[in-house]
């Protein structure tokens, strides 16, 4: 099954993923797509790690996305990506953020039909407040949110998390 889980800040969105990755019993990889380029984020990120079982795999990747999932997917295993905002947020940074954009979504739409295994894609819904100034900060709204009704309509179970509480949107 291939589950998004949809919330804002602190919504509890990356524990609930967690604990639906601890009970599937199956092998989990983790995917972070992160990146510390700061002390703070670097201090969040040594806490999320800390967090994690021990047995579970996990991968740093902030661009590649589509290929790391096909290289680690297995029938038998759940692979977990955290966060898709994040690494939204990275391929808006790149000089050439555009084709390479368009590029990694495309490879990821098309990836997902076949991809073995279990999936849990955790993201940060921005989309709830008011149409931010900046031209930036409004292409990551607009991107985040197309890929979103985008993937949403691919999944299987979308999940929205309010106040720590999962809110089924979808289920196949």
């Amino acid at each position: 099954m291939q589950t998004l889980i949809l919330g804002g800040a602190r919504s509890g969105k990356s524990r609930y993923a967690e604990q639906l990755a601890l009970q599937s019993q199956k092998s989990v990889v983790y995917i972070a797509t992160a990146q510390a380029q700061d002390a703070e984020m670097q201090a969040r990120i040594a806490h999320h790690q800390a967090s994690r079982p021990v047995e579970w795999l996990t991968l740093e990747e902030p661009l590649a996305l589509a290929a790391t999932l096909a290289a680690y997917a297995q029938p038998e295993r759940l692979l977990l990506v955290d966060c898709l905002t994040l690494w939204l947020t990275n391929l808006l940074c790149l000089e050439d953020s555009e084709q390479r954009l368009n590029s990694e979504l495309r490879a990821l739409y098309a990836l997902l039909p076949q991809l073995p295994g279990e999936l849990l894609l955790v993201s940060n819904e921005t989309g709830l407040g008011v149409v931010p100034m900046g031209e930036l900060t409004r292409r990551y709204v607009d991107e985040a949110g197309r890929m979103h009704q985008h993937l949403a309509a691919q999944v299987q179970q979308v999940i929205f998390m309010l106040a720590g509480l999962p809110q089924v949107l979808k289920t196949l």
